[in-house]
């Protein structure tokens, strides 16, 4: 009923809610347009998950400790939901029936205690926030910077985990990047950024940020981890950046003694955007056990030649594998059709969620 009007939904939910309570407003960044559209995929979120208790509320735990990070409090859940209802109300109109008020209330409710407790168990944990110093950055090219930085108390994370993150100059904006690292003993973790016209935090880090410059780091999330594989044949597939993690997980098979064989691809558009390859050729030689190709689709290149999938397809079949995707959400998406198509098995396809990691986890 209200779908056709979610832009007015989430602008006028985050008007009555500062308000009717203003101490809230300083929690969020002063642009609130990337913050509506968050609030609108979590509700749908929500609503999708509702007939599966078990992943609602893995969901949901996953947003209550992330919003720590915001300062958020079980104080603050009872404004929410009184704002949230108030708005649904106003534009579902006559369809708003006792029943379904009540519904709601239920659901909110609901969602509300798993976020709170969820959040009341990490902070027994682990802080909100790490401090973190950037201690070295290199250029890459094609507007990829490389960003190293140290926690300054102990970041425990796996490789193939991605992190939030928020500059000095963009306070309370909060993007995601994945560790390009396995554990290191110094506690340092690399991650490969590209600026992204128009995104002000990507910028900032590619182009602003400098060794002694902290940032802060959010907790790490997401389960495309080493053991999550079954079985001990690996394909690594890795497009742009999203050899980030692919990365880390190679380096977290060495930490292991080498025990899988690992085949990697490589993609891009043109040869001089095939990133990292140099990095990984180095790594191949030190390890037997793994094996690089490449592919590159706009561009001729003897023996290059192709998309990722039909690189895939060409090479496969890989039914025998555990896969773990990362890279632009087309290509993800096509080299996962193209493996399912010749066998392989959804359940031994890993791979981050797209967009707004916390609010897209499978």
């Amino acid at each position: 009923m209200v779908e056709p009007l979610v832009g007015e939904i989430t602008v006028y939910f985050y008007a009555i809610l500062f308000a009717r309570y203003p101490e809230v407003r300083p929690m969020f960044p002063p642009g609130m347009d990337a913050q509506r559209d968050r609030l609108l995929r979590a509700l749908l979120r929500i609503v999708d998950l509702v007939d599966d208790p078990e992943s609602l509320v893995r969901f949901c735990g996953h947003l209550g400790r992330d919003h720590r990070k915001f300062g958020t409090r079980a104080a603050h859940f009872p404004a929410v939901g009184e704002c949230l209802l108030a708005t649904l109300a106003r534009y579902a109109g006559p369809a708003w029936t006792p029943d379904i008020a009540a519904a709601w209330t239920k659901a909110y409710g609901a969602v509300a205690q798993v976020m709170i407790s969820a959040a009341e168990r990490d902070e027994a944990l682990r802080p909100a926030v790490w401090p973190a110093t950037v201690v070295h950055r290199v250029q890459r090219g094609h507007g990829i910077a490389e960003i190293t930085v140290r926690p300054h108390t102990t970041y425990p994370y796996a490789a193939g985990q991605y992190v939030s993150i928020e500059t000095p100059w963009w306070p309370k904006q909060w993007r995601y990047y994945s560790a390009a690292n396995a554990p290191r003993q110094d506690g340092t973790l690399t991650f490969h950024v590209r600026a992204v016209a128009g995104g002000s935090v990507s910028e900032a880090l590619v182009h602003r940020a400098a060794v002694g410059d902290v940032l802060r780091l959010g907790p790490p999330m997401g389960d495309m981890v080493l053991d999550a594989a079954e079985h001990g044949e690996l394909l690594f597939v890795a497009g742009g950046t999203g050899l980030a993690p692919i990365r880390a997980l190679v380096e977290e098979v060495a930490r292991r003694g080498g025990s899988h064989q690992v085949d990697l691809f490589l993609g891009a558009r043109t040869g001089a955007e095939l990133y990292g390859v140099e990095d990984m050729l180095r790594m191949a030689q030190r390890h037997h056990w793994l094996t690089i190709r490449s592919a590159v689709s706009d561009e001729y290149i003897p023996g290059l030649r192709g998309s990722l999938p039909e690189v895939l397809a060409e090479y496969g079949p890989w039914y025998q594998h555990d896969v773990f995707l990362s890279g632009p959400a087309p290509m993800v998406v096509s080299a996962k059709e193209t493996l399912a198509f010749h066998g392989t098995r959804p359940d031994r396809i890993h791979h981050d969620p797209f967009e707004t990691p916390v609010l897209s986890t499978p």
